[in-house]
């Protein structure tokens, strides 16, 4: 039994995923850094198991009635934890954030300018004092009924629905309707409405040409369809849909990526007439403080929003210098995490993973809480080194007001500036899931089956790395008078058939550059040449931001390969994901009880009817509603997990049945399937980016980014290739141990040995030493950034006075 006084967080038989009944000390009030392998463990250790306790200790305190209306997590499968305070949990949110978050929700920063507009502002004369929710574009108190709060509206006109004016209806002069069946319907209602429809566009009356592009309205006739020999076609109620509607409605509705597409080139997106693109009412726009409106106000980087406030507040009425003096606060945190570029009105989608974990941090750090626990997943993932410096500030002064501060992480920087650290290994999945170290960082040393050591210990017996000869290229991209966000009268060259890496701080301009501009003219070409294909015309989207594109002949194929999820649900896994499950299923379709039994390879999902258990719908659990205790999950009572019912667990492949073969690990299963070519190809691409750990039905959603960023790289890479392709990677590294990295990287340097071109944008100074091209953007953030600074191999780079990568990666080359 410990004292309560006891300084220790002491688990006890930690069994959750791939833990081997773990027991470990970790002291509080420290930075304790979780390392190991990606898949080893340790984020079920510091997540899974001491985080999930304490949220599960703390709704115990909770009435039962509110319990009911809190999401609760299970409890961990651990023996006993001791000394264990109240937790907060940052983790890594992958899922992207949606178009009406901004910096302003995510720090919660908006919430306090309104309040200053509701409170303090300056009101016209006679006009009623507003709530705070009359300033929000995200309320009905607040939006413009015009665009509902979204600053844009999308609107078409002729040339764009029209392109050729010479072709008639019936030849295909309205682009923008759908073709098959319902295109020639809209074109018989119109034959039956009385309008010619095979005489040239341009000679229509423009009154006709007016209300066959934008009436609202919908008329109904009967349409008497002219016959085809041979078929009777009857009359038929027909209801005429103008081009401007059903591409609106298209755009608004189609589940279709596709269809979705084709109707966003017949659309522009504009300011809302209404407001502007403020996003609210006129009675909200009235207001203004300090002599501005809230909408000019959020539009102001932060730094320059602090300097406002700071003037208008100091000699103001006691509500204003309250309110401004909270604002003045909550700013000097983001600006100290680097973030004075950022506008309260940029929205999130278009900030980087590092720039949003920067934000979530400031706002933990204005809380104010001492005595807990914060469990942070890899913080310093999309930071560049300059920007972890300003991150360990922050991590230390959490600690410093009396926290616990668990980082799970994989940058070396941080781990060698823990006060504790974390091993846990030696590999991933079965072959981890043990504490190889627990105490100071310099007793690693002492452990040689750890993976980190040798990458926290650089010099350790080791000699420096063989220098590489750069690459030569076969050619180039460029790229003149790129203009998109921060990027502004840019030119660039992408050197073809080698390595080339884009650096830059937070926030720079990297992944505008590569992700936006690059991938859109890529993008548009393709998308030119299949429409000329098919004797349609290509809007392009990507070529709108640059003045001039050559050398796109070069290419034949661009792969852009991110960390967003691969599925979103758990019926989506590896296997599927990969093409793989398709392989098994038609070995099991094959077998000699199969065949007897006439069962074809769709009996082997678990998605569709027939083969499934019915009771969990081929989920292989049930969710149990236990009201004010957390929902929990369980084994499905027919089939106890399998998936699967008794007739088709009764076909066996090689002894195994399908749910067997399932819980397969890619490791275990490229044994099983030695001999299946089709099945090989997909198991050796999976093992040469190290995800051999993984089992084959394991679901998405338990799936990090990094793990769905390299299942999407062995899919590529099992295809077979024809002709150049440029391969786009945004931040490949993130949340890879440098172990795994290694891996990674032997991947995409055998993909430019192949001929092909790499480019990644990235912060991991070892990649960028072994680049064969640099491009450095910057110098800050920003309006600061957006330029290119610095260009040519990784030594040239190194030596670039204005570049503030340089001094990182001459350390990297160095060492």
């Amino acid at each position: 039994m410990h004292s309560p006084h006891d300084p220790y967080v002491r688990v006890r038989g930690a069994r959750e995923h791939n833990l081997q009944d773990v027991n470990v000390d970790i002291p509080r009030d420290t930075l304790t850094v979780f390392t190991g392998v990606s898949g080893s463990g340790k984020s079920s250790l510091a997540f899974g198991t001491i985080y999930a306790e304490a949220q599960r200790r703390y709704f115990e305190s909770v009435a039962p009635y509110a319990r009911r209306l809190i999401h609760q997590v299970g409890a961990p499968a651990v023996g006993e934890i001791t000394g264990l305070p109240p937790a907060v949990s940052l983790e890594q949110r992958r899922s992207a954030p949606g178009a009406r978050s901004s910096v302003g929700t995510v720090t919660t920063l908006s919430n306090s300018l309104r309040m200053l507009f509701s409170r303090a502002g300056e009101y016209p004369a006679g006009a009623d004092r507003l709530d705070s929710d009359a300033f929000s574009p995200n309320t009905a108190a607040g939006a413009c009924p015009e665009c509902h709060g979204l600053g844009r509206i999308h609107r078409t006109d002729e040339e764009l629905l029209v392109p050729d004016p010479s072709l008639s209806i019936r030849e295909g002069a309205i682009a923008a309707w759908p073709g098959a069946w319902q295109g020639k319907n809209l074109r018989d209602v119109l034959d039956t409405l009385g309008y010619d429809v095979d005489r040239p566009w341009r000679e229509l009356a423009a009154k006709d040409r007016e209300w066959i592009l934008f009436t609202d309205e919908q008329p109904v006739v009967t349409v008497h369809p002219v016959r085809d020999a041979g078929r009777i076609q009857r009359p038929y109620q027909g209801t005429y849909m103008s081009a401007r509607r059903y591409v609106l409605h298209t755009f608004a509705d189609t589940k279709s990526r596709t269809l979705r597409a084709k109707a966003e080139r017949f659309l522009t997106s504009v300011p809302c007439p209404v407001c502007g693109g403020s996003r609210l009412r006129p009675e909200a726009m009235a207001v203004t403080f300090a002599g501005r409106t809230i909408a000019e106000l959020a539009a102001l980087p932060l730094s320059a929003l602090a300097e406002v406030l700071a003037g208008a507040g100091a000699g103001g009425e006691e509500t204003a210098r309250v309110l401004t003096g909270d604002l003045l606060a909550r700013i000097g945190t983001v600006t100290e995490l680097g973030l004075g570029y950022l506008s309260l009105d940029r929205t999130a989608p278009t900030l980087s993973s590092g720039e949003l974990q920067r934000l979530r941090l400031a706002t933990q750090l204005r809380s104010g809480l001492f005595g807990v626990v914060y469990v942070l997943d890899e913080p310093s993932a999309g930071l560049h080194p300059a920007d972890t410096e300003s991150l360990l500030g922050v991590l230390g002064r959490l600690k410093e007001a009396g926290n616990s501060v668990f980082v799970v992480e994989h940058q070396m920087d941080v781990v060698r500036r823990a006060d504790w650290l974390v091993d846990v290994g030696p590999l991933a999945g079965e072959h981890g899931g043990r504490v190889l170290h627990s105490g100071p960082p310099e007793g690693l040393a002492e452990v040689p089956e750890s993976a980190t050591r040798r990458f926290l210990f650089p010099g350790d017996g080791r000699g420096p790395a063989p220098v590489r000869e750069p690459r030569t290229p076969t050619g180039w991209i460029r790229l003149s008078g790129v203009e998109r966000h921060n990027v502004r009268g840019v030119d660039a060259a992408f050197p073809l058939g080698v390595f080339t890496a884009v650096t830059g701080v937070s926030g720079s301009g990297k992944s505008t550059l590569v992700g936006q501009v690059l991938a859109g003219v890529l993008t548009d070409r393709a998308a030119g040449e299949e429409a000329a294909g098919a004797g349609e015309e290509a809007a392009g989207a990507g070529e709108q931001f640059c003045a001039a594109v050559s050398g796109l002949e070069a290419v034949d194929r661009l792969v852009q390969v991110d960390q967003k999820p691969i599925g979103r649900t758990p019926r989506s896994n590896l296997a599927t994901y990969t093409g793989l499950f398709d392989t098994v299923r038609k070995l099991f379709a094959r077998t000699e009880t199969s065949r007897e039994r006439g069962y074809t390879a769709g009996r082997f999902s678990f998605n569709v009817s027939g083969g499934r258990c019915e009771t969990c719908q081929g989920e292989g659990f049930v969710s149990v509603e236990l009201l004010f205790l957390p929902s929990t999950y369980a084994p499905c009572p027919d089939c106890h997990g399998a998936r699967y019912n008794p007739e088709t667990l009764e076909v066996t492949l090689r002894g195994l049945t399908v749910a067997q073969v399932l819980d397969l690990t890619v490791e275990s299963a490229a044994d099983f399937f030695s001999g299946t070519p089709a099945a090989e190809r997909a198991l050796t691409t999976l093992l040469d980016v190290g995800l051999g750990y993984l089992r084959l039905g394991q679901p998405a959603t338990e799936l990090s980014g990094g793990e769905a960023q390299r299942i999407k790289l062995a899919s590529e890479l099992q295809r077979t290739r024809r002709g150049h392709t440029l391969y786009l990677l945004d931040e490949p590294t993130t949340g890879l141990h440098p172990a795994d990295v290694e891996v990674l990287m032997r991947q995409l340097h055998g993909l430019v040995d192949a001929h092909n071109t790499v480019v990644v944008v990235e912060h991991d100074m070892a990649v960028v030493a072994g680049a064969d091209h640099v491009i450095d953007m910057g110098p800050g953030g920003g309006d600061r950034g957006g330029r290119i600074v610095a260009t040519g191999t990784p030594q040239e780079v190194a030596r670039a006075a204005e570049s503030r990568t340089a001094p990182y990666l001459a350390k990297a080359l160095r060492s």
